[in-house]
């Protein structure tokens, strides 16, 4: 990292502002076949990423690739800033550029990040369709955004991850979901790097390791934003059973489809949390 990136970062942010110029207060990534999310803010702007500078593309099904800045509607609401479709490290980006729709909006005023995914279940009783908060993570990646040079524009050298999800946002979380009906797991999310689905021999690695969850992303968006001092919140939807736990083969449709059917519980409990943050 350098004063190019810092450079970069400003331009998109200014670009963003010139667009709509309210000052973003929550950031979302909006995973695999969740991104109909965006679809629900009102007094909303909706920008396609290749119209913002330096925004890297989305190759993946179901990232419709759109920042979509709004409120949530019926009552009191944070300014949000959706991403709807995020970047992923096994599409062959650099890291950089997988962490940099996140950064340019912290860049730009926000202070927390809501995450999330699609993920594999690992942990008994998990089911797809399954809403999860996450606790902690396991970057098995072998990469870091943070890697290289310090920019102590952003954050410190050696970021504190002692408290990488936020333990008053996910009370916040948890006490809406109760509000809503609805039940919320908890757990561990292992950060792989794809695109295969793990083996069954490594899913027994996971569990072992204290994995709940497995995904092929999140991991280094948070690592980020903790580094620029952002709060984070975690959420996943367990779309499948991962593999030796799933008796059928793993499907990237399957996915999208499981997340689809969760679209209402997932939606309320997004409102219901953005709410509570107003």
């Amino acid at each position: 990292m350098n004063d190019t990136l810092l450079e970069r970062l400003d331009e998109t942010a200014a670009a963003i502002h010139a667009r709509d110029p309210r000052t973003p207060q929550v950031v979302m990534v909006l995973g695999s076949g969740l991104g109909s999310f965006a679809e629900t803010l009102v007094d909303a702007t909706a920008i396609p990423y290749e119209e913002i500078p330096n925004f890297a593309r989305v190759t993946v099904p179901g990232h419709a690739g759109r920042l979509v800045i709004g409120k949530v509607a019926g009552g009191a609401s944070p300014v949000v800033a959706a991403l709807s479709g995020r970047i992923h490290l096994y599409e062959g980006h650099p890291i950089d550029d997988v962490v940099f729709n996140v950064r340019a909006l912290l860049r730009a005023g926000a202070r927390t990040l809501m995450v999330t995914n699609a993920a594999g279940g690992i942990a008994p009783g998990l089911a797809p369709g399954d809403l999860a908060l996450l606790t902690d993570h396991l970057n098995l990646t072998a990469r870091s955004p943070l890697a290289g040079p310090n920019q102590a524009a952003l954050g410190p050298r050696f970021p504190d991850m002692t408290d990488a999800y936020d333990p008053a946002l996910r009370t916040v979380a948890l006490e809406c979901a109760a509000s809503l009906g609805q039940t919320l797991r908890a757990g561990v999310y292992a950060g792989l790097l794809g695109p295969s689905y793990e083996t069954p021999a490594e899913i027994r690695m996971l569990r072992a390791m204290g994995a709940d969850l497995v995904g092929m992303s999140t991991v280094p968006e948070v690592i980020a934003a903790r580094h620029m001092g952002a709060r984070v919140l975690g959420l996943s939807c367990v779309t499948n059973l991962a593999a030796g736990v799933s008796s059928s083969p793993l499907s990237h449709a399957e996915v999208e489809e499981t997340a689809g059917l969760a679209r209402g519980r997932f939606v309320a409990l997004l409102q219901a949390v953005l709410r509570r943050l107003a």
